[in-house]
């Protein structure tokens, strides 16, 4: 509408001025409200599906389900603004041949990137430390090729076993990781371990309270893990 000056008149109280490119102007915010979230620190583009293969500290023995380590240990990823699903692929009592034997089985998930969490039984029972390295070896070996993303997690043998063999065992892990280039936390239950206030009665197996230390202090090894997806 034009006044009487020539120019044109206000729009009337309460009423908003006519957007020229309303379409295209919502489609444009949408646009940048989107990338804005893929680029923000700790945003994932897509969900992401982490597999975690292990035993029973895996699988969160003697736990409710929502007090286990994988799904405290999702928690604590999407708190950090990671959209991650923590598939628990663990089996109470396995060992490294185990886990290796059901990796076809965890594979057919289709995980993004994994945690490779064993030994722990086979330095209970005090299998050979070279036949636990040859079994992570071809595990490790098997993910890569897959395309699979992994952090190695490492144990550390129970002291009664002798010095002996805590040495020959708690070196796999390190010279496995550089082996096959992946990042490597060297023990599952570090800040737990023998602390009987964080374990169960039996002394091995974390509590709540342990599987929360667990997370907390393994959680910067897996976020930068995730970090480095797709690069």
């Amino acid at each position: 509408m034009v006044n009487g000056t020539g120019g044109r008149r206000p729009p009337p109280a309460g009423r908003r001025p006519p957007r020229r490119y309303g379409a295209l102007g919502r489609l444009f915010n949408a646009g940048a409200l989107i990338l804005g979230l893929i680029l923000a620190p700790g945003a994932m583009a897509a969900s992401v599906k982490l597999l975690a293969l292990g035993d029973s500290l895996t699988a969160g023995f003697g736990l409710p389900t929502g007090d286990g380590f994988t799904a405290r240990l999702q928690r604590a990823l999407r708190a950090a603004g990671y959209d991650v699903t923590v598939v628990n692929g663990g089996v109470s009592g396995d060992t490294s041949a185990g886990g290796l034997a059901r990796l076809d089985w965890a594979l057919a998930d289709k995980p993004d990137a994994a945690l490779v969490a064993l030994g722990a039984n086979d330095a209970l029972r005090a299998l050979e430390p070279a036949q636990t390295e040859a079994n992570l070896d071809r595990i490790l070996a098997r993910l890569k090729a897959a395309g699979v993303r992994t952090l190695l997690v490492g144990m550390l043998a129970p002291p009664n076993l002798g010095r002996e063999y805590g040495a020959a065992f708690d070196a796999i892990y390190a010279r496995l990781a550089e082996r096959h280039g992946v990042p490597l936390y060297p023990f599952f239950l570090d800040g737990v371990a023998a602390d009987a206030a964080l374990n169960q009665p039996d002394g091995i197996h974390p509590n709540a309270a342990g599987v929360a230390v667990v997370v907390a202090r393994m959680l910067p090894a897996v976020t930068r893990l995730l970090d480095g997806l797709g690069r």
